[in-house]
């Protein structure tokens, strides 16, 4: 089965929101055996948008549209989709009970407008919206079906997971479609490729590996496609332990969910330890990554974000004679940072960061992509030079990560 996704906005279109809707609809069908087979994004007009339905008519079994459904004149979906359907809007109780039923809720005024927001067109199958007032809207033309989700994120999610997922997997028969995603941490895309090339060329034809490279990091996705589950979970099972025998000193998790800030948490609440962080050049954003995690605050004290260097010596003590010697950008001072943080926060990791990004320097007359990350542990602290290259952003992103990297394979050694 395969499945356009249109998403509808000029915000879209000249790059003031980025679409995250499409991706989320993606992995939601992927799991579920569908096929995306196009995304397309197109502006608020009556016109684009009806040539745009009448192009992917019958050429897809699912079209899923975001967007242009509201309270405001501008949301012009439900009007399109009644002319595209050669149909009229009427008023759904179940949806203007919950209408009111929310706003009563909140204790804010309901007006006219947004009553109209339970007007549909007659031949929808309203998918309820528990997170907002606009419906989702299922409507079937020949071989195709027409599903409106409204475009705020966490309203489409919802009703997606809700309502969308649930229906079609209880109407239809769909071939089933296995992933199995390893992450990997410190080597490069052609490092991994070369060392997996005999266990890559041996794999069966309906299972396909997607090399998927980050910033230090290379996550390996699996994806087996046919009409036996059972034959394509054992395969993908035994693909995966022998991976797991060529490449086990760098990989740190399975499923994309299991990424290093997850696992770094999990370790770290299985043992009651605790983590601080200081960061210069990264700005806050390892301490940004590690309280993405529900449950972060078992383990995560908090972060001491020195970007200038009289805040390194004020609040992180690190002796002025140690930057006037080795520089404010070097493995000493990345140390003293760490031990700082570790004793200021009473931790027993701590992770530190002291760098030139670019694309100026700064402090320091290290060459720009210069980073030095520190890691304090009970046991002492130990630290690392690296030279990131530039953009700023790659620099950023990499520091991050090798961080991240440095403390899990600390914390693996006596795990």
């Amino acid at each position: 089965m395969k499945a356009t996704i249109i998403t509808i906005g000029d915000e879209i279109l000249i790059g003031q929101i980025t679409d995250t809707n499409s991706g989320f609809i993606a992995k939601a069908f992927e799991k579920i055996g569908v096929q995306i087979h196009e995304m397309i994004s197109i502006s608020d007009n009556q016109e684009h948008i009806l040539s745009t339905f009448a192009k992917v008519q019958n050429q897809v079994d699912f079209v899923i549209i975001t967007g242009g459904l509201g309270p405001t004149k501008d949301d012009i979906t439900k009007i399109t989709l009644c002319t595209y359907f050669q149909d009229v809007l009427v008023r759904n109780s179940e949806v203007e009970e919950h209408i009111v039923n929310l706003f009563t809720k909140m204790n804010y005024a309901i007006t006219q407008v947004n009553r109209d927001q339970a007007m549909v067109p007659s031949k929808a199958i309203v998918l309820q919206n528990s997170h907002g007032t606009a419906p989702g809207m299922w409507m079937q033309k020949d071989e195709t079906v027409f599903v409106s989700l409204p475009g705020v994120p966490y309203e489409m999610r919802a009703i997606v997971t809700n309502e969308l997922i649930p229906k079609i997997v209880k109407t239809y028969k769909r071939p089933y479609i296995i992933h199995k995603t390893i992450l990997t941490y410190g080597q490069g895309e052609s490092i991994v490729a070369a060392r997996i090339e005999d266990w890559e060329d041996s794999l069966p034809s309906f299972v396909k590996l997607a090399y998927l490279p980050s910033p230090g990091r290379v996550r390996l996705r699996l994806t087996a496609r046919g009409t036996e589950e059972k034959l394509l979970q054992k395969t993908i099972a035994e693909l995966v332990i022998k991976l797991t025998e060529l490449i086990n000193d760098i990989i740190v998790g399975f499923e994309e969910e299991d990424n290093i800030e997850v696992v770094l948490g999990k370790y770290l609440t299985q043992k009651e330890y605790t983590l601080s962080t200081a960061e210069s050049c990264t700005g806050g954003m390892i301490s940004e990554i590690i309280t993405s995690v529900a449950g972060s605050s078992n383990y995560f004290r908090g972060s001491i974000v020195s970007y200038a260097t009289d805040v390194k010596t004020s609040l992180l003590k690190v002796p002025p004679a140690t930057i006037k010697e080795f520089s404010v950008v070097s493995k000493e001072v990345a140390e003293a940072m760490a031990l700082g943080v570790q004793k200021l926060m009473q931790t027993d990791f701590a992770i530190a960061t002291t760098g030139n990004a670019g694309p100026a320097k700064g402090d320091s007359e290290v060459d720009l992509g210069v980073v030095c990350v520190a890691v304090a542990t009970p046991n002492g602290v130990f630290s690392e030079e690296f030279n990131f290259g530039q953009p700023r952003q790659k620099v950023i992103d990499r520091a991050v990560n090798k961080g991240l990297e440095m403390l899990l394979k600390e914390i693996l050694k006596n795990y």
